[in-house]
């Protein structure tokens, strides 16, 4: 099974009218200085898998964060919400073999100020109900 952010990252890359693009403006634990607006996805841990009685896999609950830098507010946090209504309540649906239950936003998007170049950082963390297929 992949970590969950590579998973994610073929989703928003699918997903229509983001225009997001791996290793353009949307990469996977480690956020390049350029460009400017981008979108970089974190794993984030999450909490125990699932426990059954005749020790089959379960359903693991991994956590993710989307985190935007942009250089205006307004554009910035609209792309966090965006990205939060793109993903929120979504399930039952596969991606790279994995079995995705229900991917659900943990909290809304929030600033948490800027980076050392003055770009404006938003976050949203998330949580996926996923097993293998």
């Amino acid at each position: 099974m992949n970590p969950v952010s590579v998973d994610m990252k073929d989703l928003l890359e699918a997903e229509s009218g983001l225009d997001l693009e791996y290793a353009t403006n949307l990469f996977i634990g480690t956020e390049p200085d350029e460009p400017d607006n981008c979108v970089t996805i974190y794993d984030t841990g999450g909490i125990r898998p699932q426990l059954t009685y005749n020790k089959e896999e379960g359903f693991f609950y991994d956590r993710f964060q989307l985190r935007v830098r942009n250089r205006s507010y307004l554009i910035g946090m609209g792309l966090a919400k965006t990205l939060m209504d793109a993903l929120h309540g979504r399930g039952h649906e596969e991606y790279n073999s994995t079995e995705y239950e229900l991917i659900h936003c943990v909290g809304s998007p929030s600033f948490i100020g800027r980076d050392d170049k003055g770009r404006l950082l938003f976050v949203a963390n998330f949580e996926a109900q996923r097993r293998e297929s």
